[in-house]
């Protein structure tokens, strides 16, 4: 547990870094978010209790900008470091890829008592994360994600899956990661297409349980996207201490909290399935099934136009897509029925009543949905 050390702490970050403490059965464990903060890694690895060798997997994509300083400040706190380095996107998401992570473990003789790191995105932190958690029944990780969308949403909370041709994250676990290290100047290193597309999911967080920060969304479009001043760093902390608290209130999603994250995901995974997560971002995709969400949601009668309205324009302006022409409405459909919050044979679909209200139905019509893909595919 990374906050149970302090008789024998290093140097680490500066405190003014933690953007928050996730409270779960597997351990607690601090977020870090600042800038510059890549060179303190090492020391809080050590911090949070950490030790042996560790195994860094890296996205090709930020190799050469990224995976030398994380190696040095692991080796100077001590840390025998091997790294591979995986394909960036979704299809490195497959139990193939996994296989391969293992062999390379078992090659370096990797133990229970070592670290995994997963650098890169959210499919980094899948795949790495997947593979830590299985290898020798489960092996300690730390998530140091490299992209926004991962920032704010998929390093926390230990959800860790791979994807089967029959839909997305149909295999995965639950296991928490030890430190979750967040450099904004990382961020430096990613295309545009990839930046704006991590703005949905802390746009998210805003629509479902945090107006005020819905409101800095819509009233400081620019400051944001420079990220160039304290702001950026200010509402990238707000999201995470979002999902903190909802993960710690609800680890394993057997609530109606966790679940709620999950605004747009539904059809967005669809999509992403259907297109086999070669036409979307998982933030394009995600935005694009929020404005479905949002018709269902409509159509309901808990919503008025002018919110749907509002959803539309802050999406738009931060680049965002709000529609998928040329999709089949019916394979989408289908591929929402492989859904992993299903129970009972019928979906938990995230519905907003208000910004900042949401909950979840049970009871929305097939032909509902059928409706809300097609007034986005048409």
């Amino acid at each position: 547990m990374g906050s149970e050390h302090g008789g024998n702490r290093v140097t680490g970050a500066p405190e003014s870094n933690l953007a928050a403490v996730v409270h779960t059965s597997q351990g607690d464990y601090r977020v870090l978010v600042g800038r510059g903060i890549v060179q303190h890694l090492g020391d809080e690895a050590r911090n949070a209790g950490l030790h042996g060798k560790a195994f860094l997997v890296a996205d090709e994509a930020v190799f050469r900008a990224c995976v030398r300083p994380v190696q040095e400040s692991m080796e100077s706190a001590g840390f025998e470091t091997h790294v591979l380095v995986l394909p960036s996107g979704e299809k490195t998401k497959n139990l193939d890829k996994i296989r391969d992570i293992y062999a390379w473990l078992a090659r370096l003789r990797a133990e229970r008592q070592d670290v995994v790191l997963a650098l890169g995105g959210g499919v980094m932190g899948d795949a790495a994360g997947f593979a830590a958690a299985t290898y020798r029944r489960g092996v300690p990780f730390i998530q140091v994600p490299t992209t926004l969308a991962s920032m704010v949403d998929a390093s926390l909370g230990g959800k860790v899956a791979v994807n089967l041709p029959e839909g997305k994250n149909l295999v995965g676990a639950f296991h928490q990661p030890k430190l979750v290290l967040s450099d904004i100047d990382t961020l430096n290193t990613l295309p545009a297409r990839e930046m704006t597309a991590g703005w949905a999911e802390a746009i998210k967080h805003g629509l479902i349980l945090d107006p005020e920060l819905l409101s800095t969304f819509e009233t400081e479009v620019d400051r944001l996207f420079e990220l160039k001043d304290e702001l950026a760093v200010r509402v990238i902390r707000r999201s995470v201490a979002i999902k903190a608290d909802v993960v710690s209130a609800d680890e394993f999603e057997t609530g109606d909290t966790r679940v709620l994250l999950n605004y747009g995901h539904t059809i967005g995974h669809a999509l992403e399935t259907v297109s086999e997560y070669g036409a979307f971002l998982h933030g394009e995709a995600v935005s694009i099934g929020m404005m479905g969400a949002a018709h269902i949601c409509r159509e309901l009668g808990l919503i008025s136009e002018e919110l749907i309205d509002r959803q539309r324009v802050i999406l738009q302006r931060y680049n965002l897509p709000i529609v998928a022409p040329g999709m089949d409405v019916e394979a989408v459909f289908e591929a929402t029925k492989s859904d992993k919050k299903s129970t009972g044979g019928a979906i938990r679909w995230v519905v907003l009543e208000g910004f900042g209200q949401s909950s979840t139905r049970r009871d929305v019509p097939d032909e509902l949905v059928r409706t809300a893909i097609a007034s986005l595919v048409g």
